[in-house]
């Protein structure tokens, strides 16, 4: 087998000339290609197709909502999207109630807006890879970072309105004995910035994983179903139920991630807002 392989010009060919062989590799699936160039003098834009699917969740989002609340908030007997809409709105309402303590009601509401958003772009992108030629945008590290970079300089900012200088104890906890403080605040400025960079790395990471698992078993299921034996067919049956389950998976997994993320943001607020003080959380 070696041998055919080095001859026919590398795994590559071997794998592309299977009986039924799926033309494309597990990360074909993330590629990010061109549809429109622009050149404008020295600068050159491009509309690719991260930017359309990205395009397209928010003008799902818009849409939906517009004509959720166009007559005034819905009708008294909710149907199917506007129970979701609400369903919505209650959770990540519970989400800030519940993890941004210390603040009073109107004051949360000034970060529910972002926080809402947030979720519900995340809620409509993680899944959208899982439609047939379509691309995941939030399997793109880049796009993770820039939008988690986004969020860590934003809630930067609110902590240093609400508190001053002040903001700078947040390294330094109460009662840390001196010779143990230059210590301390290194550890805590470190994993201060690391927070930077673990809300785009946890997201981006569980996409990617999630999708190349369900493709490589589904390339699997797959061939065994073109191999002509009726062994392999019969076989075949077991890796296409557990395709089937592991697209459950994914789109749990997609899910989820949106939770999780917008669970890290109000902890982050959380942190910015009350610094290390234990306050109850109330309206």
């Amino acid at each position: 087998m070696l041998p055919d392989i080095q001859a026919g010009g590398g795994m590559d060919n071997f794998l592309q000339n299977l009986p039924g062989a799926y033309p494309f590799f597990p990360l074909d699936q993330f590629s990010i290609y061109p549809i429109i160039d622009l050149h404008v003098g020295n600068f050159y834009f491009t509309f690719t197709n991260a930017v359309l699917y990205m395009l397209l969740t928010v003008i799902l989002v818009v849409f939906l909502f517009f004509v959720i609340t166009k007559k005034g908030g819905g009708k008294s007997v909710p149907n199917a999207w506007q129970s979701l809409v609400e369903l919505i709105y209650d959770f990540v309402m519970n989400l800030v109630n519940e993890q941004i303590g210390g603040l009073f009601g109107n004051v949360k509401q000034k970060f529910f807006a972002t926080i809402s958003v947030t979720f519900t772009f995340s809620l409509f992108r993680n899944p959208q890879g899982m439609i047939p030629f379509t691309v995941t945008v939030t399997s793109h590290f880049l796009i993770t970072l820039a939008l988690s970079f986004s969020i860590f300089i934003g809630i930067t900012i609110i902590g240093f309105q609400r508190h001053g200088l002040h903001f700078f104890s947040f390294l330094l906890p109460a009662g840390v004995p001196l010779p143990l403080a230059p210590f301390l605040v290194l550890l805590e400025l470190i994993s201060y910035c690391n927070r930077a960079l673990s809300l785009g790395i946890r997201l981006f990471a569980n996409m990617m994983a999630s999708h190349s698992l369900v493709k490589i078993l589904s390339g699997f299921a797959w061939t065994m179903l073109f191999l002509n034996n009726i062994f392999y067919f019969i076989g075949d049956l077991g890796p296409l139920f557990i395709v089937l389950a592991l697209t459950g998976l994914e789109l749990g997994v997609a899910i989820s991630q949106a939770h999780v993320s917008t669970i890290s943001i109000c902890i982050y607020l959380n942190d910015a807002t009350n610094l290390h003080q234990n306050e109850s959380f109330h309206n």
